[in-house]
């Protein structure tokens, strides 16, 4: 055997390793206020009981409605419970947990799936577009930054398009954060056609053969027939360069605002076709468990997810961990 290809084989197995945990880690951390309230409402629940009945499974349903998990995701959750403890014996506070971790799990994976794993993007599509939608102050331009650096720490080129050019604040923002990871932008002048911005970045990224192209667009849901018309717009100027852009439309969401997240959600999808979602802000809330509405409700991959302030702190979604965090006992 070489093994100099072992060594290297090795090596690479290890810090592989090492690099999954601290993605891990850093998710526990991330998802810590919404386990530590997801949990306690869950206790209380079920508090002095030694057995599920209607008024364990009334406090429960209260529980995950208080946590941001919705209403018809909180319905579906309880029907799945009562039908298990119909024919299951239950014992105890340890076993309820593991039965509603169970069936949050099993909803999960009924959920749409990205198919992502990692910051990569498929071979046969390049440049790869991506654009982004989303209200001010969700993280759309930070969530772009993350995303940029993200693409390219894996190895991708990366090219940004400041197609929000009814906020200088944006531009100018998208610029910083072009600089900070290092990455080159196309912009124009403040009040500029976004259409123009977005036909011009997708024309320069596929000229330099770059791999990933993120667009940037205006925030504003005050009026969805302009919103579409807008967005519908930019769409179709993109194709005029590549026919199959933009591969991806991606709505940023505010995981902070719980429900109010939930109904932007329904907003954006009524006015454009979104292929996928990045919720942002878990770190600071314990609201997290609106992801579960989100995954749940809409038939659209929840691709990625902010939990914290790093740049490594935007993870791609993984149905599997985020439930053994939210559930997680810290010894």
């Amino acid at each position: 055997m070489d093994h100099g290809l072992w060594t290297k084989t090795t090596t690479m197995s290890f810090f592989n390793k090492l690099f999954s945990r601290e993605k891990k880690e850093s998710l526990d951390q991330g998802l810590q206020k919404t386990k530590d309230s997801f949990l306690t409402k869950i206790g209380r629940a079920i508090a002095g009981k030694s057995s599920v009945d209607t008024e364990v499974l009334d406090n429960l349903e209260e529980a995950l409605v208080s946590a941001d998990v919705g209403v018809d995701t909180t319905v579906q959750i309880i029907n799945r419970i009562e039908q298990r403890v119909s024919k299951d014996k239950y014992l105890g506070t340890s076993e309820l947990n593991k039965i509603l971790q169970e069936e949050i799990a099993a909803l999960l994976v009924e959920a749409p799936d990205s198919g992502f794993r990692d910051f990569d993007v498929p071979a046969d599509k390049k440049p790869y577009v991506i654009m982004v939608v989303g209200v001010n102050g969700v993280g759309k331009t930070t969530t772009i930054g993350k995303l940029a650096y993200n693409f390219k720490k894996a190895g991708k080129t990366v090219l940004l398009g400041a197609a929000d050019t009814f906020r200088a604040a944006a531009v100018d923002q998208l610029t910083i954060w072009s600089d900070r990871v290092g990455v080159p932008i196309v912009k124009q002048q403040m009040g500029s056609d976004p259409g123009a911005v977005a036909f011009d970045t997708v024309q320069s990224g596929a000229a330099r053969n770059v791999d990933v192209i993120i667009i940037d667009t205006a925030g504003r849901l005050h009026n969805k027939v302009y919103l579409m018309e807008e967005l519908s717009k930019i769409k179709r100027v993109m194709k005029k360069v590549l026919p199959e852009a933009p591969h991806e439309v991606l709505l940023v969401l505010d995981g902070s605002t719980g429900q109010n997240a939930l109904e932007q959600a329904r907003q954006f999808t009524a006015a454009t076709e979104v292929t996928a979602l990045a919720i942002t802000k878990l770190d600071g809330t314990a609201k997290g468990g609106v992801v579960l509405a989100i995954a749940n409700q809409f038939k659209i991959p929840v691709k990625y997810i902010g939990i914290g302030e790093k740049m490594e702190d935007l993870q791609v979604f993984n149905k599997t961990e985020f439930v053994d965090s939210l559930f997680s006992i810290n010894d």
